[in-house]
C-alpha cells in the first residue's frame, strides 16, 4: 500500500459515498407525475415508472457488461420510452433523467461529507468526483446549488464520458483533468467489484472503500482487495494529515 504521505489527490465516489439515497414518497411521486407529463402520457405515473424500473435493470445489466454508459437522449429513446417518437423524447433526455432520479428517492450529503470535502481541501488535497451516474445534470447542480463546486477539480461522469467504471479511462480521464499522476492518487468508493479493479487498473497509489458495518460485507478476493476499508465518510481525516 502506498504511505498515506505521498497521495496528493483524493477522488470520490457519489452513490452510497458521497451521497445517499433516502425514500420520500411524496418526492418520488411527483417526479413520477412530472415524467408522464413531459413524455405525454395519461398512463398512471406510479405503474409507468414502475415498468420503466423494469426497463432500467435491463439497461444497467448491458451498461456493466459493456462498461458503457449512454447518454441521456438515447437512453430513453433506446431503452427507456421507445415507444414514444423519438424526435420529441430525445430533447427532453435531460430532464426525463433528472425526474427519473429523482423518482427513486432524495439524494442527500452523506454524514460529515461537507466537513470532509472542506477539511481536505484546507489540507491541501487536490479534490474529484469520479463516478457512474446516468445523468450529465444532477451532480454538477448540486455541486453548485451546495457551494461546492469550487474544491473539486475534476469531475468524471459515466453520462457524459460514456465509459463506466471499472474500465480504467475513466479513472486516467480525472486525473488527466486535475493534473495528478494516478500513482499519486486516492479512490474512495463502496464497490468492490467496480471501484477496487478499475482504480488499480488505472495505476492509483491507494483504494479506500466505505462499508457500512451494520449491513454485509461483499466478499473480498485478492482481485479486489482495497488497501483501507472505513465505515464512516470522517475517517478519511484520520488517514491523511495536512499536505507540506
Amino acid at each position: 500500500m502506498t504511505d498515506p504521505k505521498t497521495i496528493e489527490a483524493v477522488f470520490l465516489d457519489i452513490g452510497n459515498t458521497l451521497r445517499i439515497l433516502l425514500p420520500d414518497e411524496e418526492h418520488q411521486n411527483r417526479a413520477k407525475k412530472k415524467i408522464v407529463e413531459l413524455l405525454g402520457s395519461d398512463a398512471d405515473p406510479i405503474a409507468f415508472c414502475d415498468e420503466l424500473n423494469a426497463r432500467y435493470k435491463v439497461y444497467r445489466k448491458w451498461a456493466f457488461q459493456n462498461m458503457v454508459e449512454a447518454h441521456e437522449p438515447e437512453l430513453w429513446t433506446k431503452w427507456l420510452a421507445p415507444e414514444f417518437p423519438a424526435d420529441k423524447v430525445a430533447p427532453l433526455g435531460l430532464e426525463l433523467t433528472y425526474q427519473f432520479r429523482q423518482s427513486m428517492g432524495r439524494r442527500v450529503v452523506a454524514e460529515g461529507g461537507r466537513e470532509v470535502i472542506l477539511e481536505l481541501y484546507k489540507r491541501g488535497y487536490v479534490l474529484g468526483i469520479i463516478s457512474n451516474v446516468i445523468t450529465s445534470r444532477e451532480i454538477p447542480d448540486w455541486l453548485v446549488e451546495d457551494g461546492l463546486e469550487k474544491y473539486f477539480k475534476s469531475l468524471a461522469l459515466s453520462s457524459v464520458l460514456g465509459i463506466r467504471k471499472p474500465d480504467p479511462r475513466i479513472y486516467n480521464y480525472a486525473t488527466d483533468t486535475a493534473g495528478v499522476k494516478p500513482e499519486n492518487c486516492v479512490y474512495v468508493g463502496d464497490n468492490l467489484n467496480r471501484d477496487v479493479v478499475g482504480t488499480k487498473e488505472a495505476g492509483f497509489g491507494m483504494v479506500i472503500i466505505i462499508q457500512d458495518e451494520r449491513e454485509a460485507v461483499e466478499k473480498v478476493t485478492v482481485q479486489v482487495e482495497p488497501d483501507i476499508v472505513i465505515h464512516k465518510l470522517v475517517e478519511l481525516l484520520d488517514i491523511f494529515p495536512p499536505r507540506k
